[in-house]
């Protein structure tokens, strides 16, 4: 069973081609425009197993928003549609990761019910890593999530350093994703809900 997704999404702000393959080997072949959001592309699909490729062309002239959010709803999207009936997966999981100082927890259920807990709050002074508005942080998981329609609880238990704090966040998440949407061969016949769908 192939699990692979590809979508286009053109708008007036932004025009993205994406691709993923949940059984991948954890390549990453992106470009958003920005080198920071390009980083952490780079660590969901290398943490996550999943190969990740991504065009995106935005109103950057503007600012980043369009283009951090965009990319989350596609990519959600292509998750949600490459985890095809859901049989067999793994469903929950959660990952602890540090980066120096950073600590985050993510913990996620691939549950058909859209909502996400954020409680990463960057440390004051530090708006910008790099090219990227670190109060973005935020919209690229609540897009993705929304799209994705699974549930994601991310915690920051400390950090002082937005690098490491967002890095932590994405490779905590993508360890978390990685896990739950693997294939448990001992339930691969079977959706893991009481309901019998997801």
């Amino acid at each position: 069973m192939s699990r692979r997704a590809e979508r286009e999404r053109r708008t007036r702000e932004t025009a993205i081609v994406a691709r993923i393959d949940l059984d991948g080997t954890g390549t990453a072949d992106v470009q958003s425009g920005i080198g920071f959001f390009d980083h952490m592309l780079d660590a969901l699909a290398r943490h996550s197993g999943c190969n990740i490729h991504l065009r995106c062309t935005g109103d950057l002239h503007i600012d980043a928003h369009h283009t951090v959010e965009d990319v989350g709803i596609t990519l959600g999207a292509v998750f949600l549609e490459a985890l095809g009936d859901k049989k067999g997966i793994t469903r929950f999981a959660d990952a602890t990761v540090p980066l120096d100082e950073a600590l985050v927890r993510a913990v996620v259920d691939i549950s058909g019910r859209p909502y996400l807990h954020f409680a990463v709050d960057m440390p004051a002074g530090q708006p910008k890593i790099g090219d990227f508005d670190a109060a973005l942080l935020g919209e690229f998981w609540r897009a993705f999530v929304t799209e994705a329609r699974l549930t994601m609880h991310l915690d920051l238990v400390r950090g002082v350093n937005a690098h490491h704090i967002a890095e932590a966040t994405f490779k905590a998440a993508a360890r978390a994703l990685g896990a739950a949407s693997r294939i448990d061969a001992h339930r691969s016949a079977q959706v893991p809900s009481t309901k019998g769908v997801l």
